[in-house]
């Protein structure tokens, strides 16, 4: 098998773990509250809550708030307007929806399927509100707010004839730093997995990233932020272009950075982005305990990106966007002799719509394409369809949508890559004070050209969990989760796994 330009940062079932608890924990702070619901009479110190949306094209992150607290008079009404108005659709650092649809991250990203880690809307809302309601540790004129999550999980995965079983420990620590500024804002997120066999075998995924966000709010109703990230994991093995056989995938390193603006001109919204990744990729250890050597895929990425909105009403804003995408890779040609360097290009009209605590979210359509240096390398073009939205159809239930079209480049010899369409539905609801309980579905399709000597594939994931909170600072958590990859060629995979853990919080 060969090795795709980016992939998911960890496996399945454990980014459906994680993802589980975070956004269960979320809702148990918030009480009988909708997790993605703000106050206009009581709003947050901050005002903010951070959420990223996906480009179809090569893309970046860019964070935005989202709020509709009133202003004391018209000026300043416009700047908070500016600098809370709901998050423009961004495709974020390279991540892939690829089987870690759950992943913890449930990040949507640019040129790979959206973890959906790094990744739901409404668990980064749900978070986002959280913390507000977490006493924090005050650092000087920031708050510091850590969490530590010690579980034990069992794993069951079967590829084929092939069944394979483990049991291990994982500590997953977190921790958000936030400025308490009259004026502009810092803030900085991290997150960590370390997992270690106790029974049985399997690789164990570590995780580490660590990003930044500093919004300035400037004169004339204009906002900016300028963001800086890092990013370490390794490679799933599930990944459709992981290397075969292998005993350790790849190690991988992203450094990201950008900068955003947006003003308010009256009733038009526009917004200007600029993002640069750097990922590179070490080398993959075989059985045999030969390496192969992945330098090759070593690259930078530069994406640009506009977005006019149109305000119909606070409630409505129909959009255009455009976005131009440039990758380089460190290696003129690859392995295999093929110049993966290119172009990517993205354009797409859609609605922002804000109802207040009931519906939240954007939906858009458009089209994208990719295009390489090497002529034996045919472009990719698909229709997009994108949409990520907030629901709450009845008191303490909230229901997250996030839908995805991407184009997935691979270093593969003699192939281009392929078309993912990502569907992912978070159901959380408080059954209880204490007592939260969470559903987590999603679907992608796979879909390679018709050329391509690569069948479609089909993955399905699901997951539940329940959080319990015993007390402010300790939470009992336990998942369960299952996934299954389709082939209409080859052998299909499947993966169950189950866990409990303690995460203890301030």
């Amino acid at each position: 098998m060969g090795q795709p330009n980016q992939t998911s940062s960890v496996t399945p079932l454990r980014a459906m773990s994680r993802a589980v608890s975070f956004a269960a924990f979320g809702c148990l702070l918030l009480g009988q509250t909708p997790a993605f619901a703000q106050s206009a009479s009581q709003p947050s110190a901050s005002a903010t809550n951070d959420r990223t949306t996906n480009n179809t094209a090569i893309g970046f992150d860019e964070e935005t708030d989202v709020s509709t607290m009133p202003a004391a008079n018209g000026t300043a009404a416009k700047a908070n307007d500016a600098q809370q108005r709901p998050a423009i659709s961004d495709a974020q650092s390279g991540d892939e929806i690829t089987g870690s649809i759950l992943d913890e991250n449930m990040r949507r990203l640019n040129t790979r399927e959206a973890r959906v880690d790094e990744t739901l809307p409404g668990r980064r809302v749900a978070e986002s509100a959280s913390t507000a309601e977490t006493p924090g540790i005050p650092l000087g004129t920031f708050v510091l707010r850590p969490s530590v999550t010690q579980s034990i999980n069992t794993e069951t995965t079967k590829d084929g004839d092939t069944r394979q079983r483990r049991a291990f420990l994982e500590t997953d620590a977190a921790a958000t730093l936030t400025s308490d500024w009259g004026r502009h804002q810092l803030s900085v997120t991290s997150e960590g997995a370390w997992q270690r066999n106790i029974s049985g075998e399997g690789e164990e995924q570590p995780s580490f990233k660590i990003n930044g966000d500093l919004r300035l709010d400037l004169p004339q109703d204009t906002v900016a932020h300028l963001t800086a990230g890092y990013n370490f994991y390794r490679e799933d093995t599930d990944d459709p272009d992981a290397v075969a056989n292998a005993t350790q995938q790849s190690d991988v390193q992203e450094f990201s950075a950008g900068a955003s603006v947006e003003r308010d001109f009256g009733i038009l919204r526009g917004t200007t982005a600029l993002a640069l990744t750097r990922s590179i990729y070490s080398d993959a250890t075989l059985a045999s305990g030969a390496t192969v050597a992945l330098s090759d895929r070593n690259q930078t990425t530069g994406t640009l990106r506009g977005r006019v909105g149109y305000e119909l009403s606070p409630a409505l804003i129909p959009f255009i966007e455009a976005t131009i995408g440039r990758t380089l890779y460190d290696e003129t040609r690859d392995s295999a002799g093929y110049e993966r360097s290119g172009h990517s290009y993205g354009v797409k009209a859609g609605v922002e719509v804000d109802l207040g605590e009931k519906l939240k979210g954007e939906v858009g359509i458009g089209y994208a394409r990719a295009d390489f240096e090497d002529n034996r390398l045919s472009s990719i073009d698909t229709a997009t369809l994108d949409a990520s939205l907030l629901w709450s159809p009845i008191r303490s239930t909230d229901v997250n949508l996030d839908l995805q079209t991407s184009i997935q480049p691979t270093t593969t010899a003699g192939e281009s890559g392929y078309v993912s369409h990502a569907l992912t539905t978070t159901v959380t609801h408080q059954l209880r004070d204490n007592l939260v309980g969470t559903m987590i579905g999603g679907v992608i399709w796979r879909d390679y050209p018709t050329d391509s000597t690569i069948n479609d594939e089909l993955v399905y994931t699901a997951a539940t969990g329940l959080t319990w909170n015993i007390n402010r600072y300790l939470d009992l958590t336990s998942t369960l989760g299952y996934e299954l990859t389709t082939r209409k060629e080859g052998t299909d995979s499947q993966q169950w796994r189950a866990g409990v853990g303690l995460k203890l919080k301030r």
